[in-house]
């Protein structure tokens, strides 16, 4: 999207900088800048498969394939396909969703992703519809843009790379940023709307794992193909928002514990079992490695009558495997009670640290 004191090109001039501006745009997905963050590479499982991504607010954002992609766009409008498909503008002051002032969510139009709420919209006087924030950081990707003799960001569904605009730092606060939209690469759906499927967050599940230091469990979780989310804490004890000094303290009953979110669709209870027998050992009581006390026990809490029965099921069958045979599992299985989550520094520790952590890694083929 150009700026109100756009360039102003003659009738030729202007379809050559258009056919320029859809070249540049398609090369520079191709072959990033050099130091360019062109947005993340799906990852591939060993099957060649995309492995699922989720944002932070539940939904499923996993990239669409090409082909699905051109089976969503082959049924808008020709001009909604200009603009989504090749990175169009629309004209100032004439989108449909410039004025719109009622209170909902602002959606892709082509693949029903949320990108936007009423409530970070604001009046720029440009001309387009103008957001200081997405609904969902992660639901919305920046490219690089250089047509028009510019450097702009360039603004994209996360999910099927519909264009919806730019963005620019002459927004309000609390962000100061400007994301100027296309009304043409959005739905709206007023509060209390039904929105359709591919609108809603995935039907999530958690669980709950301890199993010695947090830090690691937390890590391998995270990467588990249909995981959301895995956060580290503390459970089962008996303080109300305990400190890790607290529960280092070994008085106040809880165990570190990883809260770990899934999407059931994507991913089994039972493998996050599998998962979590691979990455500790179960047959040490109170401790794991070098880590000594009951905060480094071994325990499964279970959220559902149904969990509480694969979780003693499941280590009923690992107890006559081989690996256990002569040892006795002492993993705990236990109804969840609160979960607290630990200090900032503690969550994503690996990750933020760059210091490995001597875990299995459970995904592994």
């Amino acid at each position: 999207m150009i700026r109100p004191a756009a360039l102003v090109l003659t009738a030729g001039g202007a379809l050559a900088a258009m056919a320029l501006a859809a070249a540049t745009r398609i090369a520079l997905h191709q072959n990033p800048i050099p130091g360019q963050e062109a947005g993340e590479v799906p990852t591939q499982t060993s099957s060649g498969q995309i492995q699922p991504r989720y944002s932070k607010s539940a939904y499923d954002i996993t990239p669409l394939s090409k082909e699905r992609i051109a089976q969503l766009a082959a049924a808008l409008d020709p001009e909604t396909y200009r603009i989504t498909q090749k990175a169009g503008t629309e004209p100032p002051g004439c989108g449909t969703l410039l004025d719109n002032k009622k209170e909902g969510m602002y959606v892709c139009v082509v693949c029903g992703l949320p990108l936007f709420s009423s409530e970070h919209k604001f009046d720029s006087g440009t001309g387009w519809p103008s957001f200081h924030s997405p609904f969902d950081p992660d639901h919305v990707a920046e490219v690089e843009d250089r047509s028009y003799g510019m450097v702009r960001t360039e603004i994209e569904c996360a999910r099927c790379t519909a264009h919806l605009g730019h963005v620019f730092d002459d927004g309000p606060r609390p962000t100061g940023r400007r994301h100027c939209l296309n009304s043409a690469s959005l739905k709206f759906f007023e509060k209390g709307e039904t929105l359709p499927p591919e609108s809603r967050p995935v039907e999530t599940e958690t669980a709950y794992f301890a199993g010695g230091c947090f830090w690691g469990i937390e890590h391998y979780f995270q990467q588990g193909p249909g995981v959301i989310d895995a956060v580290s804490g503390y459970m089962q004890g008996h303080v109300e928002h305990p400190t890790y000094k607290d529960v280092c303290g070994d008085e106040t009953g809880h165990a570190e514990t990883v809260k770990v979110v899934f999407d059931p669709k994507r991913i089994s209870y039972r493998r996050l079992l599998e998962a979590f027998f691979v990455m500790h050992d179960p047959t040490q009581l109170n401790r794991q490695g070098p880590d000594v006390g009951d905060q480094y026990r071994s325990g499964i809490y279970f959220t559902s009558d149904k969990q509480a029965e694969e979780a003693r099921a499941f280590i009923r069958q690992q107890q006559e495997t081989s690996r256990f045979r002569g040892r006795k599992i002492v993993t705990e299985v236990e109804r969840a009670e609160t979960f607290w989550p630990a200090e900032e520094y503690h969550q994503d520790y690996v990750s933020k640290s760059g210091r490995p952590c001597h875990i299995a890694d459970p995904w592994k083929k």
